[in-house]
């Protein structure tokens, strides 16, 4: 690994874990669970902290609502120990693609292969 690569962990967070967390981690965290994404959750001795080590990119909209949830303290118990019911109308969980190739590009969108003919519109030209 080459000095360009130790600056990167210790100054950034966008490609992964910086260099301060994972030592945050190593030294205090308690793993509690894994989701399905490959994120693995960890909280503090006291139960205090709670933060996420991401799988891939460092994107919080990868995080379903269950994990979620016990991030943010609404519930105690991790979605392994206790896990949400859920509706049958509910829809899975689908990560923010805003930004993205995949994001929704609806009709006439010029980011669409073959974007709309515009039919409707005749061009104003001055007498």
């Amino acid at each position: 690994m080459g000095a360009a690569s130790y600056f990167k962990r210790i100054f950034t967070w966008w490609d992964g874990q910086t260099l301060g967390t994972q030592l945050w981690t190593w030294r205090k965290g308690i793993r509690v669970g894994e989701d399905a994404n490959g994120n693995i959750f960890y909280t503090n001795a006291d139960a205090t902290r709670r933060w996420v080590i991401y799988k891939d990119d460092t994107e919080a909209s990868k995080v379903s609502p269950d994990w979620h949830g016990w991030l943010h303290h609404t519930w105690d118990e991790t979605p392994g120990d206790a896990p949400l019911t859920h509706k049958s109308w509910e829809k899975p969980h689908q990560e923010n693609l805003t930004g993205t190739a995949a994001a929704y590009a609806p009709a006439g969108s010029l980011r669409r292969a073959e974007p709309a003919p515009k039919k409707d519109y005749e061009a104003w030209t001055p007498e």
